[in-house]
């Protein structure tokens, strides 16, 4: 009776169980998948492969030689753009010393002409004071002209 049921419980399972077929379906179905696209991949792979290897063949060595050839005019023409930034920077610090030598110039100038109208004024009273004592020394020497005029017989 262990048999009968053992076999009527394997019916049972093949007849309403279907995972172990749909499992065995399912491997079936990845390995397949897997196998065609795996090829699939590793053509394209090498076709790829083949080509990077033949471009690089075929370009490195031109590409090089052009690489160098650029990189030497790139070289060239920063040298000479350095050496112009330098020549404006030049430039530039003249023109800043000279804006501020012409500050100073016309600071000086008016510092000038500050200290003319200073001499002037002082020029004037000196002038002044000068005609103020010669005034007086002319008045005194002409008191003492007539003094002595008229102690003076003749």
């Amino acid at each position: 009776m262990d048999k009968i049921a053992k076999d009527v419980g394997d019916i049972q399972s093949r007849l309403l169980d279907h995972r172990p077929i749909i499992n065995a379906e399912i491997r079936y179905f990845v390995r397949e998948f897997e196998e065609k696209r795996g090829h699939r991949e590793s053509r394209l792979l090498e076709n790829l492969n083949k080509m990077v290897q033949d471009t690089n063949e075929q370009m490195q060595p031109e590409n090089l030689e052009d690489m160098n050839q650029q990189l030497s005019d790139v070289i060239a023409r920063l040298e000479a753009a350095n050496h112009m930034a330098e020549r404006v920077q030049k430039r530039e610090l003249k023109a800043q010393q000279s804006t501020q030598l012409q500050a100073n110039m016309e600071r000086l100038k008016d510092e000038w002409a500050d200290f003319l109208k200073e001499q002037q004024r002082l020029k004037e009273e000196v002038d002044e004071e000068h005609a103020k004592a010669v005034g007086q020394l002319s008045a005194q020497y002409s008191e003492k002209k007539k003094e002595l005029a008229k102690m003076s017989p003749f």
